[in-house]
């Protein structure tokens, strides 16, 4: 990758409202039981999971304990709303701040000063006017189509190298580039995506190509980037199951960390070890590099980096001392988004459902499933972990099925960025979770992957993999093309 230089009473009510009417049909947020009567999931693929009598046999029951996903926080729905479904067993009160915290995280923030109190402040500079402009129905974004395509759900980090070696947000441009401003204030600038053809072929000779990224910064408002400017481009993830994520005691992800390949597998993962809001350094979980600590935190980072919304985590306008039109613009408050906003937003992702597997012990993924783990991907992508203790009753002492270890692990030259982000090096990234990947093209209409969404497929995603994956990314090439098909047919049914 290169770079070239050139209100919320009134959503109390609202939200009671809601949750008199949650028994009518409501596509957009189906209630599921957590008992359904089969493990079909609700818009249609038969599996082989379904149980065929009120009495299933064991292995039934087995059937329906591996489609739940996220345990009991598991949902049946595989249709365009599939991840933004509440965890089905919440209370009538956490429903209610369920709906709140959707609010938040769908309405569009605006200029301040404004009449719609407690929305205001967007800004000055931002990339997005809500949360969902980049995780439409907290799904994945993709980057942008073509030029004429604003890249909502496409950002590029910032950092140059301080004095002491440690990466720093830029001095003139901070540590995002924010590409849309409010009026009066002119947008830091603009990204140009090109690519360039990377060619392979696989063990029977089938051919391949890739697209590889080249990213550009256009129309900059502040003068030049810093000739040792450090970027690194990042779609927006998926939102659902962060709560179980967080919710797996850390000892549990650490016994899986082997940094010095001890055991000789030629899989070295290891924590990102960050601060959290307590102060305190703990293993990150969250973002790309696993970088972040809680879900609050990159709510708030987010809110702040993006929207421009400053919160008590955050409570410094997104400006640098060169943007004098950025500091002298109106605040919409001191913070902009207070405490139990945030933590209303927070605990609706963290309450988001996990959905179901589906096609579980069926002959059309389970030679796929046996691949998975015969060509090494299970060794990073850990089928199954236990949460741990947790404020949310549901969240607690889960199996859960995210195919995850949450550490980072170099993935080789070709997907790297070069930039550190805490210990994790610029080739290390997040081992990203698979539960739900192959719905993605449902509920966001695409298929792209990775953290900068260059792989157009899942096939292509795997092909990117290098590094520790290179064994992985070597045995699936020499994969039959039959075996191939199967091995993705297991993953667009997690």
């Amino acid at each position: 990758m290169s770079i070239r230089s050139p209100i919320v009473a009134s959503l109390l009510a609202t939200a009671s409202a809601l949750v008199a009417c949650s028994n009518e049909p409501n596509p957009g947020r189906v209630n599921e039981s957590t008992t359904p009567t089969s493990a079909t999931p609700t818009s249609a693929t038969p599996s082989s999971a379904t149980p065929t009598s009120a009495t299933p046999t064991s292995a039934a029951r087995s059937a329906d304990e591996l489609a739940r996903s996220g345990g009991d926080a598991t949902v049946f729905n595989d249709g365009p709303g599939a991840f933004e479904q509440g965890i089905p067993t919440l209370s009538r009160e956490d429903r209610r701040a369920f709906a709140v915290g959707n609010s938040f995280f769908n309405d569009n923030w605006v200029t301040a000063p404004a009449s719609t109190e407690g929305r205001d402040g967007l800004g000055p500079l931002f990339n997005a006017q809500s949360c969902s402009s980049c995780h439409l129905r907290d799904g994945r974004a993709q980057p942008p189509a073509d030029k004429a395509d604003p890249q909502r759900g496409l950002l590029l980090r910032l950092s140059i190298v301080g004095p002491d070696g440690s990466p720093q947000s830029d001095p003139v441009y901070g540590g995002q580039l924010q590409d849309r401003a409010i009026n009066g204030v002119a947008p830091e600038g603009r990204i140009v995506i090109e690519h360039s053809e990377v060619a392979g072929t696989f063990g029977d000779g089938t051919p391949y190509m890739l697209l590889a990224p080249t990213y550009s910064v256009v129309d900059l408002g502040y003068g030049p980037l810093a000739s040792s400017i450090m970027v690194s481009p990042r779609v927006a993830p998926a939102v659902f199951g962060v709560g179980l994520l967080e919710a797996i005691p850390e000892a549990t992800l650490l016994k899986r960390a082997d940094p010095d390949d001890v055991d000789g597998d030629g899989i070295s993962g290891r924590p990102n070890m960050v601060i959290d809001e307590l102060g305190n350094q703990v293993m990150g979980r969250f973002g790309w590099k696993s970088n972040v600590a809680t879900v609050n935190q990159q709510n708030a980072g987010a809110f702040h980096g993006d929207v421009g919304i400053t919160s008590g985590l955050t409570p410094e306008a997104e400006c640098t001392l060169t943007q004098t039109d950025c500091l002298a613009a109106p605040s919409g408050g001191a913070p902009e988004l207070d405490n139990a906003k945030l933590q209303r937003v927070t605990f609706y992702t963290r309450t988001l459902a996990v959905p179901a597997r589906r096609l579980v012990n069926s002959p059309q993924t389970e030679p796929g499933e046996d691949l998975f783990s015969t060509i090494g991907c299970a060794s990073c992508h850990i089928a199954e972990v236990e949460t741990g203790p947790s404020d949310i009753a549901v969240l607690a002492n889960q199996t859960i099925r995210p195919y995850t270890d949450l550490l980072v692990h170099d993935m080789g030259p070709a997907l790297a960025d070069n930039r550190p982000d805490g210990v994790a090096t610029g080739t290390e990234w997040r081992t990203a979770p698979l539960w739900g990947i192959g719905l993605v093209d449902e509920v966001n209409g695409h298929t792209r992957f990775l953290h900068d969404g260059r792989a157009r497929n899942i096939e292509e995603a795997i092909l990117w993999h290098g590094g520790e994956a290179s064994s992985s990314q070597r045995l699936y090439r020499e994969l039959t093309a039959d075996q191939r098909r199967q091995l993705l047919d297991f993953l667009e049914a997690l």
